[in-house]
């Protein structure tokens, strides 16, 4: 396995990339690129490791990666021809020219490409507001594709309603070395995480003693191995929980938790709320939305 510093490539005629249709499993290694990253979900869904969490998505909703900013998709499988597919926008700060940042008018841009460095997420309401210069993006021409793209852009940078992915301060240089190293470790972790993992497996697959292997993902992930792993579990619960057609009991011992007094108590302590609180509270606001 080969995970790389991944070099996009653009048509000679072109300053930035726009593709539709993207299936985004394609994406799922521990990956990043000088370009920064905006992808709106057309359908499909999962999670986004980012820096240093991990995050849900589903269609609707719109991402924006700043650059180098490592990260890894992990599409949801449970039917296996709901591939989730995205438009993707790929394109460096600096493409419009050196000085073009520090013009006075474009200060919120600037702020913009500073949060993205965090990683920003917009919800399936806020995207609506950006979503249709996105599309009319994949069809303009020439100066059209600036225009389009700087709307889309402005819309997101003044928009109240998004969150944050990746904790304050957080960087990461990643080498060809650490990223084969990392993406051993992700993979491995996100195929059996529903199975009891031990320190001594992880740790072989980074080619460190255990030990080693505990100070090694903590300095690179900001965490422990053993709070990416709950992190991992629960994500997987509320996405279950969310769909309502288990019971909280199944969603426990399907989500990787021995006991269902774990289960609740590392629920509530990542997301503030029981699991049976989660359910409901999804329930009613699928309920709302018919």
């Amino acid at each position: 396995m080969k995970p790389l510093l991944v070099k996009l490539q653009l048509s000679p005629d072109h300053s930035f990339s726009v593709r539709t249709s993207v299936v985004l499993q394609t994406y799922n290694r521990w990956h990043f690129h000088p370009e920064v990253e905006l992808v709106y979900i057309e359908k499909g869904r999962g999670m986004i490791f980012l820096g240093d969490k991990i995050q849900s998505f589903q269609a609707g909703d719109s991402i924006l990666i700043g650059k180098n900013v490592p990260h890894y998709w992990l599409c949801d499988k449970s039917d296996e021809n709901e591939q989730a597919k995205a438009l993707v926008v790929h394109f460096l700060e600096d493409f419009w020219g050196a000085s073009f940042l520090e013009l006075p008018e474009n200060r919120l841009l600037k702020e913009l490409f500073a949060k993205a460095g965090r990683g920003m997420q917009l919800t399936t309401k806020e995207s609506d507001t950006f979503v249709s210069y996105l599309f009319q993006l994949t069809e303009a021409k020439e100066g059209e594709r600036l225009l389009f793209l700087l709307q889309v852009l402005y819309k997101i940078a003044v928009s109240k309603n998004f969150q944050l992915i990746s904790s304050t301060g957080y960087t990461l240089a990643l080498s060809e070395d650490e990223t084969d190293r990392l993406n051993r470790v992700l993979v491995y972790s996100t195929t059996y995480f529903k199975q009891k993992i031990s320190l001594e497996e992880v740790a072989a697959l980074a080619h460190i003693s255990p030990h080693a292997f505990c100070r090694y993902f903590k300095a690179r992930t900001r965490k422990t191995y053993s709070q990416f792993l709950l992190e991992l579990r629960v994500g997987h619960a509320c996405k279950l929980l969310a769909e309502a057609k288990l019971s909280v009991a199944q969603v426990c011992f399907e989500s990787g938790f021995n006991t269902f007094a774990n289960f609740n108590k590392y629920f509530k302590r990542i997301t503030g709320v029981s699991p049976l609180h989660y359910q409901k509270a999804h329930t009613q606001l699928q309920y709302l939305s018919k």
